[in-house]
């Protein structure tokens, strides 16, 4: 696999590709990847694992994964999938906060959906578009750097668009889009507040709103509850820092913002039916 592997890097940025099968999970699976944005183009028959999430695929899919996201090919095929990883100095439009940027619609969303999944022709399209991107590298010619960057917006807004028809569609909430952005908008807030902010009257107020109107409007669309989406993202959090880190129990749970160890036990357990101590212990056996 590591013959595979592809880099381009200029000064701070860094993007690279790779290709991989059955034969490369030990690799593929290492901490190498961890730091970096990750898209992948996953053949059908591959299991992958995103946040604890198992996707088991009867059909190819790309994954959008972000950097602090946990990922694992679970089980793979002699069937070649398709791997591109870059930093946020390479791509990420975040001040203007884009559907394609890294803290985008596929990389932060607030059904925790990470995947699209495309049929057959589309899906010759995006791996015309990973070949590209290859061949831009491999090039090294001065103006590879934006095209290599025009080729990845390119999957991002064909993914973004199926993902939209897919999912809220699929969720039957034909959002307009002063409800897609409010939306998107109180699933950033979450994002960057969620570890010192725990109450719905904390988003309720960086958004100018009453609380009781802020869950009345995911009432409305028939939406998991703001409190709760909150607390799952604690929880995913958490998961992460178990698994990643050797922090104890009562250290995860002042990072999170809580002053009460047993509290944030508690916590854990209910919505997992595990305490954090035994989740870590299961998770890394396996």
């Amino acid at each position: 696999m590591e013959n595979n592997k592809l880099v381009f890097e200029s000064k701070y940025k860094k993007l690279g590709c790779n290709t991989f099968n059955d034969q490369d999970l030990e690799l593929i699976n290492n901490n190498f990847y961890r730091p970096f944005i990750k898209v992948l183009l996953v053949p059908a028959h591959y299991i992958i694992s995103v946040d604890f999430k198992i996707y088991d695929l009867d059909k190819p899919a790309v994954f959008f994964v972000n950097s602090n996201q946990f990922l694992t090919i679970v089980k793979a095929t002699n069937t070649p999938a398709h791997l591109i990883f870059y930093n946020r100095d390479f791509y990420c439009v975040q001040i203007h906060d884009s559907e394609v940027a890294c803290d985008g619609l596929l990389f932060n969303n607030l059904f925790e959906i990470p995947k699209v999944a495309f049929d057959e022709s589309e899906t010759v399209i995006v791996q015309q578009l990973f070949s590209q991107i290859k061949e831009e590298i491999e090039l090294k010619d001065s103006s590879s750097e934006e095209l290599i960057r025009v080729y990845l917006k390119q999957v991002i807004l064909k993914a973004t668009r199926e993902w939209k028809k897919q999912n809220l569609e699929n969720h039957q909430i034909m959002l307009q889009t002063s409800e897609h952005d409010f939306f998107r908008n109180f699933s950033r807030l979450v994002e960057i507040h969620f570890r010192e902010k725990h109450a719905v009257a904390d988003y309720a107020d960086l958004m100018n709103l009453a609380p009781k109107t802020l869950s009345h409007k995911f009432k409305k669309l028939n939406l998991e509850n703001p409190n709760e989406i909150i607390k799952n993202r604690i929880i995913l959090e958490t998961k992460r820092l178990l698994y990643y880190t050797d922090l104890s129990i009562k250290e995860i749970a002042y990072q999170l913002g809580y002053e009460d160890p047993g509290y944030f036990n508690r916590m854990f357990a209910q919505k997992l039916g595990n305490t954090p101590a035994n989740f870590r212990k299961e998770f890394k056996k396996q």
